[in-house]
């Protein structure tokens, strides 16, 4: 249990941007923290035009608001666990990192989001090289799926799951900091189970679910990250924040289909042990 937050609920904030329908961003990270028992807080980093189809259209808050955001929250509020998510300029990056070097919040989730479904960029190459250099070493774990790994790693090749191991010791060492972990996201590769991998280059951790056949994957990385950033301060350790993050999006993806949410890659089911009763 996180310091100050014995016997009470944790404060957890994310960091990222809104998804107007309410699958991944800001909006989906508040209700995984709230489903998984943590207080949310948000502070918005980028405004976005999309759906469960496209997105149109990406509007970044300045970073002097960002940074006034975050100091207003912290100045009030006990942080407890910070998720940050997409940040789309270097200007943002510092802002944050200058923001978690001065207010020292004991968890950091990062979720390097840098490549979209579709396999394109969203950052541009500056903005990588400073997540790598001011973000990562603040992070006491990171989420990245493979695609993510790769670009972090400058890489290109896909990945096979016996790899894996080799991959997120490289990812650590980019950490800089022996007591930080590496989450590698298998939800790209092939086969009938969902594998990610834990590891922090003492402690190696497989999760596995059976792999769920529905469209609606939309935010699964927003919702992993955030539970995690939630459970942390709820939790003994790292891998067992993790494993309750792994069991609660295994049940969100499972019971999307009870959603009606748009006619593209629907989101999870982010409250389904409290509404599985109604359903």
């Amino acid at each position: 249990m996180a310091e100050g937050t014995e016997n009470s609920i944790p404060n957890v904030v994310s960091i990222a941007g809104v998804d107007p329908s309410g699958g991944a961003g800001v909006l989906a990270d508040v209700k995984a923290m709230s489903a998984c028992g943590a207080y949310a807080c948000g502070v918005i980093a980028a405004l976005t035009a999309q759906n469960t189809q496209t997105v149109t259209g990406v509007m970044p808050v300045p970073a002097t608001f960002l940074k006034e955001q975050i100091d207003t929250l912290f100045d009030d509020v006990r942080i407890d666990a910070v998720k940050i998510g997409m940040l789309g300029t270097v200007e943002q990056i510092e802002t944050v990192a200058d923001a978690l070097v001065r207010r020292k919040p004991r968890f950091v989730v990062l979720d390097p989001v840098m490549v979209a479904k579709g396999g394109s960029r969203l950052l541009a190459a500056d903005a990588v090289d400073a997540l790598k250099e001011r973000l990562l070493p603040l992070a006491t774990i990171i989420t990245p799926n493979l695609p993510e790994a790769m670009c972090l790693l400058g890489r290109e090749e896909d990945v096979t799951e016996e790899e894996f191991p080799e991959v997120a010791r490289e990812l650590w060492k980019l950490l800089g900091r022996r007591n930080a972990w590496v989450y590698l996201k298998g939800g790209h590769l092939e086969g009938e189970s969902a594998y990610d991998l834990l590891f922090n280059n003492v402690v190696s951790v497989p999760f596995t679910a059976p792999r769920v056949p529905t469209k609606n994957t939309h935010g699964t990385g927003c919702t992993l990250s955030s539970a995690i950033a939630a459970f942390l301060p709820q939790s003994v350790d790292v891998p067992e924040a993790c494993r309750r993050a792994k069991e609660y999006l295994t049940g969100a993806v499972r019971h999307a289909g009870e959603l009606d949410v748009g006619h593209g890659h629907g989101p999870t089911n982010h409250f389904w042990r409290l509404w599985k009763e109604r359903v």
